[in-house]
């Protein structure tokens, strides 16, 4: 007789599972840092541009610093999220997980090229009013249609997790919600950004929403783990 090991949740969903609470607040954090400097809504003027760009170039690098870990965790999470949900998913033929995960990587790279903008304006606001116009109204739009991206990762792992029973109903419906909102915002992008105002909210309440979530599932996969401890059997 022999025995064998088996893991109903593997170890990786832990990691993911701290990787989304991290994240979740990073990006808050990183929120906390620039907004009270003074952060530009979408479609500001670009005088408040300017502004912003030339005197508060300490609180756009201490933001843009926090991002690189960010990145990183957001693909931990997404990695655990697979692993938690990619057995019962190709037992049904399904890759929801999988369309989450693109998701989340396509709003890394995408977001990589929001935050070099803003690096690239803290050098363009004090001198060049050309250049400044024309690096905002890019940062403005990969900003709104981030939303796009964001919306496939809740969308993804909201059904992946609804569909295996690893998140609740509740949990679920709050995903989707918020995909609705920011795929809304990334579809009206051009309208956004020309008069902002109660279409700016659909992103920011969308936004809110996908941290709540992110939070949330966090706590599920370290729970999972913990609760599922490991399995002894026998085999001849």
């Amino acid at each position: 007789m022999t025995s064998k090991t088996k893991f109903e949740a593997p170890a990786f969903t832990r990691v993911g599972g701290i990787a989304a609470i991290a994240f979740a607040a990073l990006i808050v954090l990183a929120n906390v840092i620039m907004i009270p400097a003074g952060l530009p809504l979408t479609g500001a003027e670009i005088g408040e541009v300017s502004a912003f760009f030339a005197t508060e170039r300490l609180a756009v690098g201490i933001g843009s610093a926090l991002t690189p870990a960010a990145w990183v965790l957001a693909t931990l999470f997404g990695a655990g999220a697979v692993a938690a949900l990619w057995r019962s998913e190709r037992e049904r033929r399904d890759a929801w997980s999988l369309v989450g995960l693109a998701g989340l990587i396509l709003q890394n790279g995408t977001f990589a090229g929001i935050v070099a903008t803003r690096l690239a304006l803290t050098s363009t606001a004090p001198h060049d009013r050309s250049a400044t116009t024309a690096l905002w109204a890019l940062h403005d739009a990969l900003f709104t249609l981030n939303g796009t991206f964001l919306a496939l990762a809740l969308v993804g792992l909201s059904i992946g997790g609804r569909r295996t029973g690893l998140i609740p109903p509740w949990h679920g419906v709050l995903g989707l919600v918020a995909a609705a909102l920011q795929f809304s915002s990334a579809t009206l992008a051009y309208w956004v950004i020309d008069t902002g105002g109660v279409l700016g909210l659909l992103g920011l309440l969308g936004w809110l929403m996908w941290v709540v979530w992110l939070v949330a599932y966090g706590i599920v996969l370290i729970r999972l783990n913990l609760e599922t401890p490991a399995r002894t059997s026998m085999t001849p």
